[in-house]
């Protein structure tokens, strides 16, 4: 969905009033959202990177494509996808009979919308040789114009799993796409595209914190820019970070990603602690502001008026699925999942 059909479908939401209801304070917003659950047959995903609420009442908790494919296993008729409008977009694209809700339409992601799909077909055509790889967040339209899709965890091997004469542009983020050129070898195409939440670390704090933390493990997401990766003692994708910290032995973690993953590091691993890498403004830590859009009272009135929803055309929901089918079935025959 472009700028234009996102402001007028909010347009439209505020003629039914939808966005000016209040919320009656003394509801219990946790069973009333279980209850709505119940009597629509619906499900909840959150993203990691949800706010600790959001996160405790979903059914289902993890990365992005992880909880589009769970989803889609389900009998649900409808999916409330507390994350951001990419993601809600992939959960259309693998359920395209359920209805798909995103309780704040303005959460969008600075990666995906860094990359316009117009924009994109246009830089594509300077490189009509090349395949196009693009990871799991970036809209819905860009991913019609994909070749195979990726994720931050099978990046390194569907990029292997490409001819190595045949040329790759990647798409839509830079660093992950250096991360990538770095570990595989291979000169790809870049998309000039970031993560406003991985490109602030600040690596005069994290060099201040590790100083101050020694034993302390340097965690961070691919996404993060090149000198901050370099001193990482672990790179992963967040559900990869999480395994980490409740597989090391080490007791503390200095995590470079949003800092809503660490509400479930806390949770699977109460004995250790969790420090926020600094970004490299005034804030103690990273969040996510379009991640953050997203709030219990929101999550309660989408459930209740089924809005706003996610609609796709057809022809988008097939294109899009290709490159989705495409690395599925390179990740199952090498054994590896989303």
């Amino acid at each position: 969905m472009n700028a234009s059909s996102l402001a007028a479908a909010e347009k439209d939401l505020q003629k039914k009033g939808y966005l000016d209801i209040d919320v009656d304070p003394t509801i219990d917003l946790f069973a009333a959202i279980n209850q709505l659950k119940k009597e629509k047959n619906a499900i909840i995903l959150a993203h990691y990177y949800q706010e600790p609420d959001i996160q405790d009442i979903a059914d289902y908790i993890g990365d992005s494509l992880g909880l589009s494919q769970q989803a889609a296993k389900t009998e649900a008729d409808i999916i409330v996808f507390a994350g951001v409008h990419f993601m809600a977009e992939t959960a259309k694209i693998l359920s395209p009979a359920k209805k798909v809700l995103l309780p704040d339409l303005k959460a969008g992601c600075s990666l995906a919308d860094s990359c316009p799909a117009p924009l994109f077909k246009k830089f594509k055509e300077k490189y009509p040789d090349h395949v196009v790889v693009s990871y799991i967040n970036c809209t819905a339209d860009l991913k019609t114009l994909t070749d195979i899709c990726c994720t931050s965890t099978n990046a390194v091997h569907i990029i292997n799993s490409i001819p190595k004469d045949q040329p790759i542009i990647f798409a839509p983020d830079k660093n992950l796409g250096a991360y990538l050129k770095k570990k595989t070898g291979r000169d790809m195409v870049l998309w000039d595209g970031t993560c406003m939440v991985h490109e602030i670390f600040s690596n005069e704090k994290i060099t201040q914190l590790r100083m101050r933390h020694p034993d302390a493990k340097f965690i961070a997401h691919p996404e993060c820019e090149a000198h901050i990766l370099e001193q990482a003692d672990y790179i992963g994708s967040t559900s990869g970070l999480l395994k980490y910290t409740m597989e090391n032995e080490a007791t503390e973690f200095i995590v470079a990603t949003e800092a809503g993953i660490i509400h479930q590091m806390q949770k699977k691993s109460p004995h250790k602690t969790f420090i926020p890498a600094p970004p490299n403004n005034t804030c103690a830590c990273n969040e996510c502001p379009h991640m953050k859009r997203n709030t219990l009272e929101k999550l309660y009135l989408c459930m209740k008026y089924e809005l706003p929803e996610i609609i796709l055309p057809e022809a988008t929901i097939r294109d899009g699925r290709a490159c989705i089918d495409r690395m599925l079935d390179i990740s199952a025959k090498a054994g590896l999942g989303g």
